[in-house]
């Protein structure tokens, strides 16, 4: 099930928006993390930042098959090894990956689901204890170049809020200009 109102500008655009690598350490990527889930990963913008700053598995799970190949053939690009391109339905069937068998989760611009509670539960699964996910989003205005409809455009206290009901646990939020913000929540 595709996310709704969502969509893909091209590649060129949409990684204009990030400084991935600075994003992540801004959103406590670290080395030691281990393996991590990308919960809907595009063009691999984030996958690969990832597989760069840690040694483990990156699972970059996407609905679109065009999305995995893109990934998958960025990664090869940049001889990264570590990333693995899954084309699954996430919202509807989860990950399949093994229960507490990641250190960090990605949701970046997903939380705009209609069950966003539900794929924080599925994070939630597979973190393990004391495991961080990071959520990124659009900011709540229209001026923004994209993203999603303001009425279904999720705000920094509605994620965390969605986060606590999935029994992850908020650490901080930042501000990551120009149009979009970031939390981070534990797993206790």
């Amino acid at each position: 099930m595709k996310i709704r109102d969502s969509g893909m500008p091209d590649r060129a655009t949409w990684d204009g928006f990030f400084d991935p690598p600075g994003v992540l350490r801004r959103l406590d990527l670290l080395a030691g993390s281990g393996d991590v889930a990308d919960f809907g990963c595009g063009y691999g913008t984030f996958s690969v930042a990832a597989a760069a700053l840690t040694s483990g598995t990156v699972h970059a799970f996407d609905i679109d098959p065009r999305m995995v190949e893109a990934t998958a053939a960025r990664a090869a690009q940049l001889g990264l090894p570590n990333v693995r391109p899954v084309e699954r339905d996430f919202v509807a069937a989860g990950t399949g990956l093994a229960s507490e068998s990641v250190g960090y989760a990605m949701l970046f611009n997903v939380l705009h689901a209609e069950d966003a509670v539900g794929l924080l539960c599925e994070t939630h699964r597979v973190l393990k204890p004391g495991g961080l996910a990071a959520i990124i989003h659009w900011i709540h205005d229209a001026g923004t170049p994209r993203g999603p409809d303001l009425s279904i455009r999720p705000r920094p206290e509605q994620c965390a809020a969605w986060a606590r009901e999935a029994g992850l646990v908020h650490q901080a939020t930042v501000t990551l200009p120009p149009y979009h913000y970031g939390l981070t929540v534990r797993k206790p």
